[in-house]
């Protein structure tokens, strides 16, 4: 009996915890996290494009690519204006994760460059949609509101594209 006791102690602690890192995760969400995410895919999206712009074998990729290229660069210089008047830091590199696969595009070791370079934009823009129209409700800084609310139209366009292109590579 003492046994069943313990055991719906540890269960009970452990909904509690579970809820707790839960909240925790909804609390984490706030401006600089959104220029954090933003800055850093922008420019991996920049420097994914430029490479793609060069192994791309597929007329439709690089024609893709050099419109991210073009998009993403705009919304990078828009975002850092944003964040300069602010006084929001942003990361001075991409992320591990971000690094690790554009030193993957630019190896020896991809088989099929255009599926490869498709399938990341095809999950990173799904990414960008969510973190885009979450920021549209929750930053707090007007600015950076409006900017995700104006540049949320043109990721879900990107993400679009990128899954035609991708599924037509199949």
């Amino acid at each position: 009996m003492r046994f069943l006791g313990k055991l719906a102690a540890i269960a009970c602690f452990a909904v509690l915890v579970g809820r707790a890192s839960a909240d925790d995760e909804k609390k984490k969400f706030d401006d600089s996290t959104f220029v954090d995410k933003a800055s850093t895919a922008g420019r991996a999206e920049v420097a994914a494009g430029k490479i793609a712009q060069t192994r791309a074998r597929n007329e439709e990729v690089k024609k893709f690519a050099a419109r991210m290229v073009e998009d993403h660069t705009k919304a990078n210089n828009e975002l850092l204006v944003i964040v300069s008047d602010a006084r929001i830091a942003i990361p001075d590199r991409m992320t591990p994760e971000q690094e690790k696969m554009l030193m993957h595009l630019q190896g020896d070791t991809v088989k099929d460059f255009d599926k490869e370079y498709m399938k990341h934009m095809v999950d990173d823009h799904e990414k960008a949609v969510e973190l885009f129209t979450k920021a549209s409700k929750e930053c707090k800084n007007e600015k950076l509101k409006s900017f995700a609310e104006k540049t949320l139209p043109t990721i879900k366009e990107h993400l679009t594209m990128a899954k035609k292109i991708h599924e037509g590579l199949k």
